[in-house]
């Protein structure tokens, strides 16, 4: 080649690269650095199955004894929203009042940091105080709701022992796991605290015209230590102390509460004393058998399966040192095992892309510029541990998918830049000048072919809310890996390429002598690792050798055959395919052909529309049997129907016991549906039950469809008169609500009830198919007993309705007065009528309070009965409210086999002429309002995207004719798109699919670009050759065609080796690499809970990818000559 041509090319010259191949000790040093600390950060990175949710939301609790859903509406509720509403950055306020207890749940733009959150919040909550009772007994409870913070499994305590020994062994495991910096809390369910109580007979009180304020004051007076001062003894000063605190609930039994001329009356007199447990809250089992159950929560941002295997030694030692051997203690529900499978399969994924990758890579390339590309991998992905360990991520699923929707791309630059050293090299370049211009000439192209990558991604990471929270790993993971490829191909590849590459007529085959020494030394190494017991190192070195073997016997000849048989010959078939498709008319016919498939595409798709879901369809891990009574029902009626449906679970589920891994009930407190956060403070629910029966891992199932067990076992379980039972599996992502919810609000509840029951009747006559069962949340009937005061007669006798409810109050709920201690424990003292009474309406109408008349000084006793009536009626068993506005919804799930969008259609359809009273409306929300809103965010982050990509290609090439065909490219990959839906009946996920169809617009401009801006240096370079301004139009196809031919290698290296990343996880094929080194098992099997979350975003990527390839080897080369035929017809050079 000519001097004067090497110096044509210098002005392509890339700085940056050029800096590092004139330093290549301190790059080696870099990327040495780069591994070993990438590798460090990987294993030091907490690791979860799904990403931590961080959205601002704030919780408030308000308790306030004694009083009805509508009281704690009107009363608390109300007040706190009117101030919650002044808050700009509130995005909405739900509510929920139930009996003695109020919840406001607060959600704010995910913009808003949560500390400023929390503290207008709690501004908001001082400013509405003047307007709260005075008597509450706490302030509002103000937090911050963490959805990261969830239990990572119960520990189950059962054997032949007293209630209080479980509990003091589940108190020790408590204390035990809370010191761990990695555990936020840990709950103890199945058992209930004890109390004192003191029962008092109405009778013998009033005999002895006392009240319970005596019995109180008696209790308090006795019940105290205090400090008397300190005295000098022989020159000591010593503190005086009285100590007068109750060392046995039996003392209570000799107060004194009363002592008139001698007459004395002991507590003992009017009343039982007991220290016993209070009444029942909860029940917990375990396969039918009693329980304490130790719910273990993570905090945030710990790493799940460190706090595991920490939880895990606690749980040995106690076991070993603590706990009797009689004590059964297992472990259920274990998060970390899902996660460990979920993290493990999508590793595993990685692995069998970069395998697949460097194969591919080897073939077309040769085995030692394959190393130079496939180093790419490991330094990007090194290099990017390092960037998201500086960001605070965790290694999740989403993490770990976009290292993999990675891998073809991240080795984009590297082969682009390889190539093009390697051709210029074999033109006869020396290899400094070689690697020097080779990536000067492609520098700035795979810049911008990156940037519009990235542009694709960018508007992903901006995700607005939980939502975006949750899926902006995937985006933001992309990002920092093909950021560190960019890095990484302009920096260390060529260091790499400057100093190994070699000619393939260079690379010899090894000697024998050599070839043996290496085996020999990977063997001696392995078998090392083997007697130090390190097995899969061992493996490793041996796979090692054997590879080695291979590479030089099998590999070297296949990609030697390759490279000379099939690489030309296919090189020479796309010569023949690009210049008949840009000879004589051609050019027009592939472009409109193009286009009336585009159009055809999206007939077919209206004709034969897809499924349209909103977020992947599992196969559950668990399944959850929610049983619900009517509010007011006693815990005992609850789970004696608890028991019995139990039972028929554990029935049903026999013939799938290899792959139940347990089932566990629970009735009463914390029972209500763990992904609604209103839930969250509502403890008191003795009407409520939930069954969960937990499945092992996707990969032990044996093929057994999980979902088709939950739909069997709903049609076993059936109906109860007057009891609502539903069947709901786990659901995988961030909460979005019921997929079929119908909000109803306005201002009068009878009204609403009334509207929702004449709705769930019409949509039930319909027939609509699908819906499991229409319910509402507003539980009606719950059961009350109205004491109606006569104020006129209650200020005569000189009592006010407060005096009279706080007797009705104290007689029934009780009254706390003072406390017991045990050691470390306080129990609570409580004095309140015995049971016997307490259950009497008679006796409670009858009680008479005593009380000393103000203006005689005598005590006075006036029956409640003289100044009020009771009567029997039912109020609401919760009142909801939304921003401010009542609110009844009517929900379900969606039968398996169906389509929650289709089902709301129908039901949209039916409810057009289903007219609503002025005032009061309806709007579909959760899951519905959820995809309707993500939709139309994703709809615009593609525009946004496109729009950004247009930018970044014009300010790159200067006109605007080429960012033109390289966006319809992009439009005509939605054919193969399109094209996969219908031909292979996949559901379109609205989540993935719309992700999928972004992703695909970036990477699909690459190869286009790079493609037309080598066409644009082919042109330059022939215009300063012949010294013209403007080529004849036969040169110009020539140089298409010869710039086509040229991209032809690393057009189908990227589409291939991205296709076949994804490929994997769409299919779902799994091995496991690390064990099938270690213990010679692959755990080879198909499918999985990633493949199910994955699959629909890989297949739109490998169906719009596929087509796009022969967009960008035949298209756009015709497009590009069909503009340039058009410039020449209007006058444009």
């Amino acid at each position: 080649m000519s001097e004067s041509n090497k110096n044509l090319k210098v002005d392509k010259e890339f700085g940056l690269s050029s800096l590092s191949l004139k330093n290549r000790t301190t790059v080696g040093f870099l990327a040495v650095l780069i591994t070993i600390m990438g590798i460090y950060t990987y294993n030091s990175l907490p690791k979860d199955s799904y990403p931590e949710i961080e959205q601002p939301v704030v919780y408030i609790g308000t308790s306030y004894p004694g009083n009805s859903p509508l009281d704690m509406e009107n009363l608390v509720t109300r007040p706190i929203e009117k101030e919650l509403n002044t808050i700009s950055e509130v995005d909405n306020i739900k509510s929920t009042s139930v009996q003695d207890y109020s919840t406001i749940i607060i959600e704010f733009d995910p913009k808003t940091a949560v500390e400023d959150a929390l503290t207008k919040v709690k501004d908001a909550v001082d400013r509405a105080k003047p307007e709260l009772p005075t008597d509450l007994p706490a302030d509002p409870n103000v937090f911050e709701l963490n959805f990261s913070e969830f239990p990572i499994f119960n520990i189950n305590l059962a054997g032949n022992f007293k209630p209080e020994e479980l509990k003091r062994y589940a108190e020790y495991l408590e204390d035990e796991i809370e010191k761990l910096t990695e555990i936020s809390k840990v709950e103890i369910r199945g058992i209930d605290e004890k109390e004192v109580k003191i029962n008092v007979d109405p009778y013998e009180l009033e005999a002895r015209k006392l009240n319970f304020g005596d019995i109180a004051g008696a209790i308090l007076d006795e019940n105290v230590t205090l400090s008397g001062g300190n005295m000098l003894d022989d020159g000591i000063r010593r503190n005086i102390r009285v100590v007068g605190e109750f060392k046995d609930p039996r003392q209570l039994e000799d107060i004194v509460v009363k002592n008139e001329k001698g007459n004395i009356v002991y507590l003992r007199d009017i009343a039982d004393i007991e220290f016993d447990y209070k009444e029942r809250q909860s029940y917990a089992r375990l396969q039918k058998e009693p329980v304490v159950m130790v719910d273990v929560i993570k905090r945030s941002g710990e790493n799940l399966i460190i706090a595991t295997e920490k939880v895990n030694a606690i749980l040995d030692r106690a076991k070993k040192d603590v706990f009797p051997k009689e004590l059964n203690v297992t472990i259920t529900n274990d998060q970390s095992s899902f996660t460990k499978e979920m993290v493990s399969s999508m590793e595993n994924n990685i692995i069998s892309g970069v395998l697949v990758v460097v194969a591919v890579l080897m073939l077309f390339l040769g085995i030692r510029n394959a190393y130079f590309v496939g180093i790419a991998i490991p330094l990007s992905m090194f290099l990017s541990f390092l960037i998201l360990g500086f960001m605070g991520y965790t290694i999740n699923m989403m993490v770990l998918f976009g290292l993999i929707m990675a891998l073809g791309m991240l080795v984009d630059n590297g082969i682009v830049v390889v190539e093009n050293v390697y051709r210029l090299y074999e033109e006869g370049y020396d290899l400094w000048n070689a690697t020097r211009l080779g990536v000067g000439e492609i520098a700035w192209p795979i810049i911008a072919s990156t940037a519009t990558t990235l542009a694709a991604f960018l508007p992903l990471a901006m995700w607005p809310g939980i939502m975006g929270e949750f899926m902006k790993y995937l985006p933001i993971t992309l990002i920092v890996v093909l950021s560190s490829s960019l890095f990484v191909g302009l920096v260390i590849t060529p260091v790499i390429a400057s100093v190994f590459m070699k000619h393939e007529s260079e690379s010899k085959k090894p000697s024998l002598r050599r070839t043996l020494k290496i085996v020999g030394a990977l063997v001696i190494g392995g078998v090392l690792f083997f007697a130090f017991k390190v097995v899969w190192l061992g493996n490793l070195l041996l796979v090692f050798a054997a590879l080695t073997v291979l590479n030089i016997y099998v590999f070297a000849p296949i990609t030697h055959w390759f490279q000379i048989v099939v690489l030309p010959r296919m090189e020479s078939r796309y010569s023949k395919v690009i210049s008949f498709s840009l000879r004589g008319s051609n050019p027009s016919l592939i472009f409109w052909g193009t286009v009336l498939a585009l159009i055809l595409s999206i007939v077919l798709l209206v004709a034969i529309p897809p499924k349209v879901i909103f977020f992947p369809i599992n196969e559950p891990k668990y399944i959850n049997v929610f049983i619900e009574y009517p509010t007011g029902t006693d815990i005992e009626v609850t789970n004696s129907l608890t028991e019995k449906i139990e039972n028929q679970v554990i029935e049903f589920i026999k013939p799938y016991e290899s792959i139940v891994e347990s089932v566990i009930g629970n009735v009463g407190q914390g029972t209500g549906d763990p992904n609604d956060p209103s839930n969250i403070g509502m403890s008191d629910t003795p009407n409520k039950a939930r069954i969960t029966v937990n499945f092992v891992d996707f990969k032990y199932r044996n093929g057994q469809s999980t979902t088709a067990i939950m739909e069997d076992l709903r049609a076993e379980i059936g109906q109860y008169a007057g009891v609502t039972v539903t069947v709901d599996k786990n659901a995988d992502g961030p909460p979005t609500g019921k997929p079929i919810n119908i909000e109803l609000t306005g201002e009068d509840f009878s009204t609403l009830v009334r509207v929702s029951e004449e709705m769930k009747k019409v949509i039930n006559e319909s027939g609509i198919p699908g819906i499991e069962k229409l319910k509402t949340d507003l539980e009606t009937g719950k059961p009350e007993l109205i004491v109606d005061i006569d104020r006129e007669k209650a200020r005569r006798f000189g009592l006010s309705t407060k005096s009279v409810a706080e007797e009705i109050r104290t007689s029934l709920y009780g009254m706390e007065i003072s406390k017991y201690k045990q050691g470390e424990d306080d129990y609570k003292i409580f004095v309140r009528l015995s049971d016997k009474y307490r259950n009497d309406l008679d006796a409670l109408m009858n009680k008479s309070i005593t009380f000393r008349d103000q203006s005689s000084g005598k005590i006075s006793q006036v029956p409640i009965s003289s100044v009020a009536k009771a009567e029997l009626s039912s109020s609401y068993g919760s009142v909801r409210r939304k921003d401010l506005k009542r609110v009844i919804t009517i929900s379900s799930n969606v039968l398996a086999g169906f389509n929650p969008t289709e089902i709301n259609n129908d039901i949209k359809a039916l409810l057009e002429d289903f007219s609503m009273p002025p005032g009061y409306s309806y709007k579909f929300g959760g899951e519905q309002e959820k995809q309707m809103e993500e939709m139309s965010f994703l709809s615009g982050a593609l525009m946004l995207a496109v729009f950004i990509i247009f930018l970044i290609i014009v300010a790159q090439f200067n006109k605007i004719t080429a960012p033109l065909i390289i966006m319809t490219s992009v439009l005509f990959s939605t054919i193969g798109v399109f094209m996969g839906l219908v031909i292979f009946r996949m559901d379109f996920v609205v989540i993935m699919t719309m992700v999928g169809l972004i992703s695909l617009a970036g990477v699909v401009v690459n190869n286009a670009i790079v493609l037309i801006d080598f066409i644009e240096l082919k042109k330059k370079r022939l215009k300063e050759e012949m010294g013209v301004d403007k080529l004849p139009l036969d040169i110009v196809l020539n140089a298409i065609a010869e710039a086509g031919k040229t991209r032809l290698r690393p057009v189908l290296l990227t589409a291939i080796t991205t296709v076949l990343g994804l490929m994997p996880l769409a299919i779902g094929i799994n091995i496991d690499f690390i064990k099938w080194l270690s213990t010679y098992d692959a755990d080879f099997y198909i499918g999985g809970d990633s493949v199910m979350f994955w699959s629909p975003l890989s297949w739109t990527i490998i169906h719009g990818l596929t087509f796009a390839t022969f967009l960008t080897l035949v298209v756009v080369p015709v497009m590009y000559l069909m503009v340039e035929k058009l410039n020449r017809r209007i006058g444009i050079a």
